[in-house]
């Protein structure tokens, strides 16, 4: 079954329509969560629960809307609409944002693979009546692997023999809107297999358990469900198929991990852009912060350049998905190359903006401590990092093994046409990055080294920095051309999208190239096969020549940075 026209292939809002929502987003939440009461919500450890209902009520803001197709009553929003709201939701707050996302996540087996009528039923009420839903699939024992789940949906037949419905009996751990949620899609083997049902809350046998005392997102209700003896008619199975569930799972993983990027790429930007701030009135040594060459290169300009380089490739998938390229789960590597880019940069640059504070980092008042707490989850939900890296390094291994090599040799090849057509973009650079990665994947297959399970985790690693300086390289040359996406924000103009783009692809190029090396030395066994001249291919003298005028074009985005502050 194929992904519903508008979920994450449609057209999506026009531009205007977005900005709009963006500004209303902004807007209510700013006057609904203020500072204060941010605070002693995450102090007390409360889910904002009317906040919840407020932004999920047609009647009021109706985020909602974007996330349900025009033909169940919602507006229609595409991918890289769900990005940006995303990005402004985490930027206010994570753990409000979670408990939108929840809603959305939990209504996608709906929307992949219920029939029109469960849509009709189900759909419209998100749009119409601002019902909140929950996402029932992670078990105690099972994590992020799906298929070692334990609850289970028995049938309940009449006298006939036919199926009238089913009796689920089970554990979820880890559920957002656990408790608060009106309807909660459940994932549970049925007799031919793992199948989604949809439970209300008020079925007997459901209860939740007291909300979890979590280390951040603390504005977001996370508890576990019990499911004994809960029984739900047949039409409550969706699809009305069993045995579909994972399959449905594994259909929108592109597009959700695109959402939980973009959390992770706007808690990473309001932790940064915290600090820019604090380092322009904060005073060390007769001089504001800001002028400090030290403290910029290593506290701010990195990190505003990874999460820019995340973002590239967020919106790149993005794009992609909504031309249609996401349907059946085409793009889950993807969106897990934009989540892990999008994801680590943010908790690292979190991290930074509370070294940048000093002492009054580590304080609830300046916030900064806040917003890491609550980034961190993003590099756990949603699927792990290390999750992640594997199903990246799975997927390129088998590109690699299917062109006999040349997967990323041609990407450097594009590149270094791209380099031709726009020499400031560092595309000859990122070029480097994608030739070093062919020599290392290749010395992988010689050598057997992807037998080793660190091996696949770190080359996950090293794919998603080279790709994401491919990308990135893209969008600095379409912005020097005057093509940057109309929903993009305008932050930052061609000329400075440049220069970043040349400072990732430095970065990623030394990366890929020693690390690379580092790891198929330090796997191979006495009697592995001679990788020696596959090594030697990575163009390590070039990648050294390539770092001149590093410094001076971080000094370059350290000006930007504080001059747009």
């Amino acid at each position: 079954m194929t992904m519903v026209t508008g979920h994450v292939g449609g057209a999506g809002l026009d531009t205007d329509t977005l900005l709009m929502m963006l500004e209303a987003l902004g807007d209510f939440v700013g006057h609904e969560l203020t500072p204060q009461r941010q605070l002693d919500l995450d102090h007390d450890d409360v889910c904002p629960e009317d906040i919840v209902r407020a932004m999920s009520d047609p009647n009021q803001l109706g985020v909602q809307l974007v996330f349900v197709p025009e033909a169940y009553g919602g507006m229609d929003g595409g991918a890289f609409d769900s990005y940006r709201i995303c990005e402004v939701m985490a930027r206010h707050d994570i753990g409000l944002a979670t408990a939108v996302f929840a809603t959305f996540l939990g209504s996608d087996p709906i929307l992949v693979g219920a029939t029109d009528e469960q849509r009709q039923r189900w759909l419209r009420a998100i749009a119409e009546d601002g019902i909140v839903f929950a996402y029932g699939a992670t078990e105690p024992d099972a994590g992020s692997d799906l298929g070692a789940m334990k609850t289970t949906a028995a049938r309940i037949e009449d006298d006939d023999g036919v199926v009238t419905g089913y009796r689920i009996n089970g554990r979820k751990q880890w559920i957002s809107n656990g408790s608060i949620a009106d309807m909660i899609t459940v994932l549970a083997m049925a007799p031919d297999g793992p199948s989604w049902f949809v439970v209300p809350n008020d079925t007997p046998g459901f209860a939740a358990a007291s909300p979890e005392d979590k280390h951040g997102i603390r504005l977001s209700n996370t508890a576990a469900l019990f499911l004994d003896d809960v029984e739900v008619p047949a039409d409550h199975l969706i699809g009305e198929v069993e045995g579909r569930g994972l399959v449905q799972a594994q259909q929108v993983f592109g597009y959700t991990r695109i959402m939980v990027a973009a959390f992770g790429l706007g808690g990473g930007w309001e932790a940064l852009d915290r600090a820019i701030a604090y380092a322009l009135e904060r005073k060390q040594g007769g001089a504001p912060l800001a002028e400090k060459q030290g403290f910029n290169h290593k506290l701010i300009v990195p990190h505003a350049i990874r999460l820019e380089a995340a973002r590239s490739y967020i919106e790149d998938t993005a794009e992609k998905i909504d031309d249609g390229l996401g349907e059946d789960g085409a793009m889950n590597t993807e969106g897990a190359i934009a989540k892990l880019m999008a994801t680590e940069a943010g908790n690292a640059a979190a991290d930074a903006a509370i070294q940048a504070h000093g002492g009054y980092g580590y304080t609830r008042e300046y916030v900064v401590e806040k917003i890491k707490r609550d980034v961190r989850i993003t590099t756990i939900y949603e699927g792990t990092s290390e999750i992640m890296e594997m199903t990246i390094a799975r997927d390129r291994w088998q590109h690699h093994l299917k062109t006999g090599g040349a997967y990323y040799r041609d990407r450097a090849a594009q590149l270094a046409q791209l380099h031709q057509r726009s020499p400031t973009v560092g595309a000859d650079v990122a070029a480097l990055a994608s030739q070093a990665l062919a020599a290392v994947l290749e010395a992988c297959r010689a050598a057997r080294l992807t037998r080793n399970q660190h091996v696949l985790f770190r080359l996950g690693d090293l794919i998603c920095h080279a790709e994401c300086a491919d990308v990135l390289a893209r969008r600095a040359a379409r912005t020097l051309d005057g093509a940057a996406h109309a929903k993009s924000p305008d932050r930052f103009d061609g000329p400075t999208l440049a220069v970043m783009s040349r400072i990732f692809a430095r970065e990623a190029a030394q990366k890929v190239g020693q690390e690379g090396a580092r790891w198929v030395a330090g796997a191979l066994a006495p009697d592995s096969a001679d990788v020696g001249p596959m090594l030697a291919t990575i163009p390590h003298d070039a990648i050294r020549t390539a770092q001149t005028g590093l410094v001076a074009d971080m000094d370059h985005v350290a000006d930007v940075l504080y001059d747009r502050a």
